[in-house]
């Protein structure tokens, strides 16, 4: 299946700052695609780009296997739903007057909405003033707006930032249901590394401007160096033993590493220190978190 965003060398300069530099996307047809990178390292400006509501100074841009022209921009983008940044209501209308604003702005009959509705599990909410509703109800009001005309594609920038670990959940869950139930590809960005980590089967991480990783999630993962952790009844003669075997290991911070994974050298190691009389507690086997994979790829903390 082709994918359903496609860039080339896509470039975007404000003065003599590059802000988008060289990117090449792509993500993959009925995917989750964390677009992953620190505060300011161009995803906003990516997201902007593929919506043409900035224009490129160098680069092309496929969409839904369609290349963007003056022509088909507008039927292209009636398939594309997006949250960017903080949604704007009509804070002194109700939840579904502002969800039939959207409606006729998209010229979509407005049996639409209680659909929507249902899917971000606002019901019971939608009589309610958008000015009384809590950040979480406002960015769930803005997923439904995103969603009316049952869009193929959809571009959410930043749709966590601000919410507290509740509505964090609430609208995590919501994302990840939207590809099985309703056939969608969903390109989030995020600065939350874990949040990405919970959500996404592919990745793509950008750091100033630049591309600098993009795969799938388990991809990243396994590239990430595992180690394992092993405790056992005399971590010292046991990090003795395992260098006489050849067998990489470490002992750091009073912990005994393995930075070994096929199964048959873990097998190995564990007979080896068996048969020399030493006890095995514990084995855990141990993954980079994205902040530990971040720190790898780009040299520097990230910024959260």
């Amino acid at each position: 299946m082709r994918p359903v965003i496609t860039t080339e060398a896509l470039t975007k300069q404000y003065g003599n700052k590059t802000v988008v530099n060289q990117l090449d996307l792509s993500v993959p047809a009925g995917s989750i695609y964390g677009f992953l990178g620190p505060n300011g390292a161009g995803k906003s400006t990516t997201i902007k780009l593929l919506l043409g509501l900035v224009k490129a100074d160098s680069g092309s841009m496929r969409l839904l296997d369609r290349e963007i022209t003056d022509k088909n921009r507008l039927s292209i983008l009636s398939q594309i739903g997006s949250l960017i940044e903080a949604p704007a209501y009509y804070g002194h209308l109700s939840g579904q007057e502002n969800l039939q604003i959207i409606c006729t702005l998209k010229d979509v009959p407005e049996t639409e909405i209680s659909r929507v509705l249902r899917i971000v599990r606002m019901e019971e909410q939608k009589d309610k003033k958008v000015r009384q509703y809590s950040l979480g109800m406002k960015q769930r009001l803005g997923l439904a707006a995103a969603l009316i005309g049952n869009p193929r594609l959809l571009l959410l920038d930043e749709p966590t930032n601000g919410l507290d670990p509740a509505g964090i959940q609430e609208m995590r869950e919501l994302i990840c249901s939207l590809p099985k139930q309703y056939g969608m590809t969903v390109l989030i960005s995020s600065h939350l590394l874990s949040e990405i980590d919970q959500m996404a089967d592919h990745v793509g991480i950008i750091d100033k401007g630049q591309l600098i990783f993009q795969d799938t999630l388990s991809c990243l993962h396994e590239h990430s160096g595992t180690r394992l952790l092993l405790r056992t009844d005399n971590d010292k003669a046991a990090l003795q033993l395992l260098k006489r075997s050849r067998i990489p290991a470490e002992l750091k911070d009073g912990k005994l590493y393995l930075r070994v994974l096929e199964d048959k050298a873990v097998i190995h190691a564990v007979s080896a220190l068996v048969n020399a009389g030493i006890g095995i507690l514990r084995i855990n086997e141990l993954q980079m978190s994205l902040e530990d994979i971040f720190l790898h790829l780009t040299g520097r903390q990230v910024s959260l």
